[in-house]
């Protein structure tokens, strides 16, 4: 999922090589990785121009609705002489801006799309198509597939481009998977995971810059998430800029988002306390934050926009673990802070391949006696931390170390499971460490 704001992303070297490449493939297929903002959906949209075949239309899976008519919109920007089809599920409402676009028709059946040059729909409506084969599919997010949807999709296509994020979230099932760990089966296997154990000599590529974060985020978020690849900022350190028009009063507040504004990070730190989910005093500081933003007037400045705009409400996200914490930090929204109208809240699930100027996150382990494997998995901190364009600030209870040393992973080891790198136990400490250098106490 983008966010519908995100600008289109210059094509780099890599990602012309690998279009160059596509049409004499002779491979099965061939896996992108992508840190944070490299530009994913512009390449699978890219490749999709590139695809297509008179009489044969390119097939385009995502994960979710919102990924898809992200997609939808993005195809008809690039290639408005396209006529491209929305395949929906039946309880479905595709949005009206997309069924008014010129050359855009939707249907919950296939057998209705037969004239589009490219075809779009999420992997579960993919997976029920049965009569039908195409030369060329691409599936964006390829990383938050399941093994057990790519099965059911598999045999409708010759040669498949399977383009994600390796450091995001992996596939997850409401039910009880224990039954799979280790198996070569697990049905909830990453499928572009699986692809590449199973096909070693599948062309393998990674895109090397990130068009989202700022100089100040790369080098943690790929020693922290990505220690296997490495990858830079698209943009130089005096290119994005956030400053303030209104003058700050010496707070734990305007401390925090002065120190944010120049080094890119901030951690204030609340006393160190066990919590329930509901941390009151952590919501309210969290929404705090973003409002003084607001109130002081804050500006950025980047490279596609030299001359500076003032920052609000939609610039801003807020990143949380559960959803119960982003549903209370909307209700205290609502009531208490009207100034934050159309500020983003969602948890790291919501928030994957959504962009904006500032992130603000709750950190997953603020408040906790236990550091369980839902807290500490690496891909939701690397979601949360690596959203924003000019900074991210985290709001967390002090003690957070000493619940890392406490209680080390003690999670089985499956025989056969495919290894958990980065590790979360030692990626929390990454970040952590990286953090103390930028701590405000409150």
């Amino acid at each position: 999922m983008t966010s519908s704001h995100q600008p289109a992303q210059p094509a780099d070297p890599a990602t012309r090589a690998i279009l160059d490449q596509l049409p004499t493939l002779t491979h099965r297929g061939m896996v992108v990785d992508s840190p944070p903002g490299a530009g994913k959906t512009t390449l699978v949209a890219r490749a999709a121009g590139i695809l297509t075949r008179p009489g044969h239309p390119c097939a385009v899976i995502a994960q979710t609705n919102t990924q898809v008519d992200d997609l939808v919109l993005r195809l008809t920007n690039l290639h408005p002489r396209l006529s491209i089809a929305r395949l929906t599920a039946t309880q479905y409402t595709v949005p009206d801006s997309l069924l008014t676009l010129p050359r855009v028709r939707a249907s919950t059946r296939i057998q209705d799309l037969k004239t589009a040059q490219v075809i779009v729909g999420t992997a579960l409506k993919w997976a029920t198509v049965t009569d039908r084969h195409w030369p060329w599919a691409i599936i964006d997010e390829a990383y938050q597939m399941r093994s057990g949807t790519l099965l059911r999709t598999a045999g409708l296509f010759d040669q498949t481009l399977f383009v994600g994020d390796p450091g995001q979230l992996d596939p997850f099932s409401e039910i009880d998977t224990s039954r799979w760990e280790g198996l070569p089966h697990h049905p909830v296997n990453s499928a572009a995971a699986v692809v590449l154990d199973k096909n070693r000599d599948l062309p393998l590529h990674s895109l090397p810059v990130s068009w989202r974060l700022p100089p100040s985020a790369v080098p943690l978020i790929n020693k922290a998430f990505y220690p296997s690849t490495s990858f830079r900022a698209g943009t130089h350190e005096t290119q994005r800029t956030l400053a303030f028009t209104a003058k700050g009063i010496r707070t734990p507040l305007d401390a925090t988002i002065e120190h944010a504004a120049r080094t890119g990070w901030a951690l204030l730190e609340l006393p160190a306390r066990c919590t329930h989910r509901i941390d009151l005093e952590a919501l309210h500081t969290t929404l705090a934050l973003a409002e003084r933003l607001l109130i002081r007037q804050a500006t950025t400045t980047c490279e596609l926009n030299p001359e500076g705009q003032v920052l609000r409400p939609a610039d801003i996200a807020i990143g949380t673990a559960h959803s119960v914490q982003a549903e209370r930090l909307r209700s205290l929204q609502a009531q208490h802070y009207p100034r934050l109208h159309g500020i983003s809240i969602g948890t790291a699930n919501r928030l994957q391949g959504h962009q904006c100027s500032v992130t603000l996150v709750l950190h997953p382990l603020s408040g906790r006696t236990d550091a369980s494997a839902f807290h500490l998995e690496a891909g939701r901190l690397c979601v949360l931390t690596s959203r924003h364009r000019h900074t991210c600030i985290v709001v967390a209870r002090a003690g957070i170390a000493d619940v890392l040393d406490t209680h080390p992973c003690d999670e089985p080891v499956y025989l056969g499971a495919p290894s958990k790198i980065p590790d979360g136990w030692e990626a929390n400490h990454t970040v952590l460490q990286h953090l103390t250098h930028h701590t405000i106490q409150a």
